[in-house]
C-alpha cells in the first residue's frame, strides 16, 4: 500500500488542537510532528483545513425487519452514507432471531459482509434462560462484548429486572458491558390501548403513550440495578432532561453508569409530530420537548453524557413512490404503513450521514461545545467505551488512518440533495450548515473525495472488540 502524507493540517484530538502533519503507511498512521519529509508518500494539502478521527457511531439499526417491511439502509448503503458523514466506523445490533447467540451472529455476519466501513455490533439479548445465560460468555471469543436489553416491548423484546440483573452479573465477571433502552413498558402497553380505543391514531401519541416520566423511572432502575450488580452500563438515546438527573445522581454516587444521547433529542420536540408529515420523526423512545433538548445539551457540556450515537434506522416517508439510488429505482414500505395508526408508523429515523456535519454547526459553531469535546463524543468516547481505542477514534501512531480532512469554512445547504442515506427525506432539510468532511480515509483509502464515492462494497472489516473496556 502506497503511503499518504498530509500536510499542513491542523489536528483535532479529545484533547487537543495543534499544527501537523500526518504520515500514513499500510493503512496506519505511521507519524505525527511537523515538516515530516516522505519522498514516496502521496501528498495532500490541507493547509486551512482540520484533521479529524474518523468517526464512530456506536449506535445503527441496519437491515432491521420491523412492522412487516425492513430499515431502508442495508449495511452497504448505510455505511456509505456514514462515511459521507466523515464517519468510519459503525456499531450494528444482532437481533436475537435464532436459537442461539453464535448461529443468531453468524446469520448477520454475513448480511454484514457487504458493508462499506468498518464495523461491529451489539448482541441484543431479549430471551434469558441458564443455557443462555451459560452462552454469553462465548460472545467475548466472537469479537462481541455488549449485551443491549430493554425495559420496554413487553412480550417481544423486555426482559425482567430479575433477568437483567443476572445478566449485569455475567458481565461484570465476563469483562462486558450492558446498554439499556429505557422505558416503562408496562405504562406503555396501557396507554396505546387506550389511545386507540378513543380513536387517538395520529403520529403525536406516539409520543403521548410513552411519558416521559416512564423514561425516567426506568433509567434509575436500571442505574439502581446496575450499582447492585456491580457492574458498568451503557444508558442509550437518552431523550429526557430528568434521564440527565438520574445518570449525574448515579454517577456522582459512584455508579458506573454512561450515557449516550443523538442528534434528534436536541433538535426536534412533540410539535414535529404534529406536523403533516409528523410520522417522518416517530423513533423510540419519542422527541420530548425544548426544556429536554436544553438540559441533554447541557449534559454534553459538563460530561454528564459520554457519546453521541445517531439510532440511525431508516424508513421511507412514503414507501408506494421509488427513488433513484446509485441510478437505479429503489422503493421500500416505509411510513405510510401507519397513515391510519400511530402503532403500525415503523420507529427510526435517518442519521448516520447528518450526525457530524449538523453537530459541528450547531454544536461546534455555536459555541455549545469546543472541538475537542465534539471528536470525543462522536469518535474517541464511543472508541474507548467499545473496547476500540485506539485501533479507531485517535490520532496517534499506530492508530488505523480513519481521517476525515474537514473543511470548517465550507457552506451547504442540507438535505436530501446531499444525503446518500436510502431514504425519500431528511430530518435537516434546508439547514444552512458551515463546515462539512472533504476527503475521507477509511485505513489510508480515499474512500469520500467531495461528492465522488471511491468506497465500495465489502471493503469494511469486522472489528472484535475487547473487553474490559474502561467506564469513563
Amino acid at each position: 500500500m502506497s503511503a499518504l502524507l498530509i500536510r499542513n493540517g491542523t489536528l483535532v484530538t479529545d484533547i487537543s488542537t495543534f499544527a501537523a502533519d500526518l504520515l500514513v503507511r499500510d493503512g496506519k498512521i505511521a507519524a505525527i510532528g511537523p515538516g515530516l519529509q516522505a519522498p514516496d508518500a502521496e501528498a495532500v494539502d490541507a493547509s486551512g483545513k482540520l484533521i479529524l478521527p474518523g468517526g464512530v457511531d456506536p449506535h445503527v439499526h441496519l437491515d432491521l425487519p420491523m412492522f412487516g417491511t425492513v430499515s431502508s439502509d442495508d449495511h452497504y448503503t448505510g455505511t456509505k452514507a456514514a462515511a459521507f458523514g466523515g464517519t468510519t466506523t459503525i456499531i450494528d445490533f444482532v437481533s436475537f432471531d435464532f436459537p442461539t447467540l453464535r448461529e443468531s451472529v453468524d446469520k448477520w455476519l454475513v448480511k454484514a459482509e457487504k458493508a462499506a466501513v468498518d464495523y461491529s455490533a451489539h448482541m441484543n439479548l431479549t430471551r434469558f434462560d441458564e443455557q443462555i445465560a451459560a452462552e454469553i460468555p462465548s460472545l467475548r471469543e466472537m469479537g462481541i462484548t455488549t449485551l443491549k436489553v430493554f425495559t420496554a416491548y413487553n412480550g417481544r423484546l423486555r426482559l425482567p429486572d430479575g433477568d437483567i440483573f443476572r445478566a449485569l452479573r455475567i458481565a461484570r465477571d465476563t469483562g462486558m458491558l450492558v446498554m439499556a433502552h429505557c422505558e416503562n413498558g408496562d405504562v406503555i402497553e396501557i396507554l396505546v390501548t387506550d389511545a386507540l380505543n378513543t380513536g387517538h391514531w395520529q403520529p403525536e401519541w406516539h409520543a403521548k403513550t410513552r411519558p416521559v416520566w416512564g423514561a425516567v423511572e426506568s433509567a434509575l432502575r436500571a442505574f439502581a440495578l446496575a450499582a447492585t450488580a456491580d457492574a458498568p452500563l451503557y444508558l442509550v438515546h437518552m431523550n429526557a432532561a430528568g434521564e440527565v438527573d438520574m445518570l449525574k445522581y448515579a454517577r456522582e454516587r459512584g455508579v458506573k453508569v454512561m450515557g449516550e444521547t443523538c442528534p434528534q433529542y436536541l433538535f426536534f420536540t412533540e410539535d414535529d409530530l404534529r406536523r403533516p408529515d409528523g410520522a417522518k420523526w416517530v423513533c423510540s423512545p419519542p422527541v420530548r420537548t425544548k426544556a429536554d433538548n436544553s438540559r441533554l445539551w447541557e449534559g454534553l457540556a459538563d460530561g454528564t453524557i459520554q457519546t453521541i450515537g445517531t439510532d440511525h434506522c431508516p424508513f421511507f416517508y412514503d414507501g408506494t413512490k421509488p427513488i433513484l439510488y446509485e441510478g437505479k429505482p429503489i422503493a421500500i414500505p416505509g411510513k405510510e404503513l401507519g397513515k391510519d395508526d400511530f402503532t403500525k408508523i415503523p420507529n427510526g429515523l435517518p442519521g448516520v450521514q447528518d450526525r457530524l456535519p449538523v453537530l459541528w454547526t450547531a454544536g461546534v459553531r455555536s459555541g455549545k461545545m469546543t472541538a475537542e469535546q465534539f471528536v470525543a463524543l462522536t469518535s474517541t468516547n464511543p472508541a474507548k467505551i467499545f473496547g476500540l481505542y485506539p485501533r479507531k477514534g485517535a490520532l496517534l501512531p499506530g492508530s488505523d488512518a480513519d481521517i476525515v480532512i474537514w473543511d470548517p469554512n465550507k457552506k451547504v445547504k442540507y438535505g436530501v440533495a446531499l444525503s446518500h442515506q436510502r431514504t425519500d427525506y431528511n430530518l435537516y432539510e434546508g439547514w444552512e450548515l458551515t463546515g462539512y468532511p472533504e476527503k475521507v480515509f477509511l485505513r489510508g483509502k480515499l474512500i469520500v473525495d467531495g461528492e465522488r464515492w471511491l468506497g465500495k462494497a465489502g471493503m469494511g472489516e469486522f472489528l472484535p472488540r475487547q473487553p474490559g473496556a474502561p467506564v469513563l
